[in-house]
């Protein structure tokens, strides 16, 4: 029993970090690439889409609150993120961080979760953007000379079941999988402009709607009353329970932030600039979010903003027919640097596990002359293409969450043990207030956890079931730390 819970020493994670060959990642990431990456990450789906459905269908005005909420446990997790992402700078994130303090299951554990993040994320983000691109294309009267959303038809144990098949979503992975695979460097570029593209279309839409409220404040304050609807009957259908709802679906906003620390092993000075990129991109999106759900509320009753593009809709509701074409620009360009984060992420990990037995080889490829994880890539892109073309923006998106705030909760647990067990080892960035902080990350994270519907747990249960399959019938028996332990133990008793 105690094997299961063997951590990987600090030496050896270190040793690994700093290797430089033709076989390792290409360190090439400065400051404003990393922050890029946060806001590349962060900026998407959650201001684009779920801002619109978590206020028509949970907290109405009182959204406002859930992104503070949501914002507050961020905060937490990422001071968390940051002393070990400057400790152990390393392609693994959460997982290595777990694989360190707490031991392989529950790194597995962590490793099986970001899987889920990110490639369930970018599945969720694709399909945001198919939105938003019919909804560019229906301004301009453009039909497409096919069916967007074809209806196909599976034949299971004598049932019939029918799926829409998104081909804008489905094209869009392909598309983002494709620049990742050709290298880093490319990747970061594409989303540096990418970034300046939608934050300034965000920017645009902050000043459009305060130069209405301004004229029409009557008009604001109407769409903003009751700024807490009153709970219909239902857990998490408004009131209080709906603010806590909808925090935990918007908490999916939130995840790019943690991409920043897959992308450690690629930076040229980790240690100084991983806490600027995680810390510098939560804050400004944060900010971001909180003044654009409430403008939006304000712009349009609450109850018509369940709809794919719903900032785009807070446009056309003031007349502003031009910012209508800016702003699913804005998204369109944004949304696609969240797939690129999602999936730099996800195969950043997978490569890791790969690289200490717990996956397969395959996963630890590196391509000769791009020097990234091509296979990896290619084949995390496949499956979040899937997921894309197959599945509703609305359960992704709480089974991302759901695998978010775990990782979250190792991560701020990790860091209380870890300054227990290790107090000595050098902290280029140390979190404040330990244990006040990491303990404040965990309940926010737990809490958002249980606000979140039976579907999604049953979805992530059964994810996390397979996983476990995996671990006990792969990769206990490839793992290199159960390797050297048992060649430990092997000598021991030579010895003897």
């Amino acid at each position: 029993m105690a094997k299961l819970f063997a951590t990987k020493p600090l030496s050896t994670i270190m040793a690994e970090a700093t290797a430089e060959h033709e076989h390792s990642l290409k360190r090439c990431l400065g400051p404003v690439n990393l922050t890029t990456i946060g806001i590349g990450g962060i900026i998407g789906a959650g201001i684009f889409v779920l801002t619109g459905t978590a206020a028509a269908q949970f907290a109405g005005p009182a959204i406002v609150l859930s992104f503070i909420v949501a914002g507050i446990g961020c905060v937490f997790a990422g001071l968390c993120y940051a002393e070990f992402a400057s400790m152990i700078p390393i392609a693994g994130s959460a997982y290595t961080y777990g694989y360190a303090t707490m031991g392989e299951l529950v790194a597995w554990i962590i490793g099986w979760a970001l899987v889920l993040e990110y490639a369930f994320g970018a599945a969720t983000v694709a399909v945001g953007w198919s939105g938003y691109v019919s909804s560019l294309l229906g301004y301009f009267g453009i039909k497409m000379p096919f069916n967007a959303t074809p209806a196909v038809a599976f034949h299971l144990f004598g049932h019939t079941l029918s799926a829409h098949v998104d081909i804008f979503a489905l094209t869009a992975i392909i598309v983002i999988t494709t620049v990742l695979v050709v290298g880093v460097h490319e990747s970061a570029n594409f989303n540096s402009t990418a970034v300046m593209i939608k934050v300034s279309v965000v920017l645009m839409f902050i000043g459009i709607a305060m130069a209405y409220a301004f004229g029409h404040w009557n008009h604001m304050v109407v769409n903003w009353h009751p700024f807490i609807p009153k709970n219909n009957g239902h857990f998490g259908h408004f009131g209080l329970s709906g603010i806590m709802r909808g925090a935990g679906v918007v908490f999916f906003a939130y995840i790019g932030f943690d991409a920043v620390s897959t992308a450690a092993q690629e930076a040229r000075n980790p240690q100084k600039d991983m806490p600027i990129g995680i810390l510098g991109s939560l804050i400004i999106c944060t900010v971001l979010y909180i003044i654009v759900s409430g403008l939006l509320t304000g712009l349009k009753p609450y109850t018509t903003l369940n709809v794919p593009a719903p900032v785009a809709d807070g446009a056309a509701a003031i007349g502003e027919g031009w910012a209508i074409v800016l702003i699913d620009l804005g998204a369109i360009a944004g949304l696609a640097s969240v797939m690129l984060v999602m999936l730099l992420g996800q195969s950043r990990v997978l490569y890791t596990m790969a690289h200490d037995g717990l996956f397969w080889k395959w996963a630890g490829k590196i391509h000769p002359r791009f020097r990234t994880p091509y296979i990896t890539s290619i084949v995390v892109g496949s499956f979040a293409a899937f997921l894309a073309a197959f599945f509703s923006i609305s359960f992704l998106g709480e089974l991302v969450s759901l695998g978010t705030l775990l990782a979250f909760t190792i991560v701020c647990l990790g860091v209380w043990v870890m300054r227990r067990r290790q107090p000595g080892v050098k902290r280029p960035f140390r979190t404040p207030l330990v244990p006040l902080v990491p303990i404040g990350g965990m309940i926010v994270s737990v809490a958002l956890m249980v606000s979140l519907d039976a579907p999604a747990w049953i979805g992530f249960g059964t994810w996390l079931i397979a996983g476990l399959i995996i671990y006990f019938t792969y990769s206990r028996k490839h793992s290199t730390v159960q390797r050297e332990l048992a060649a430990k133990a092997e000598r021991a008793a030579a010895g003897d």
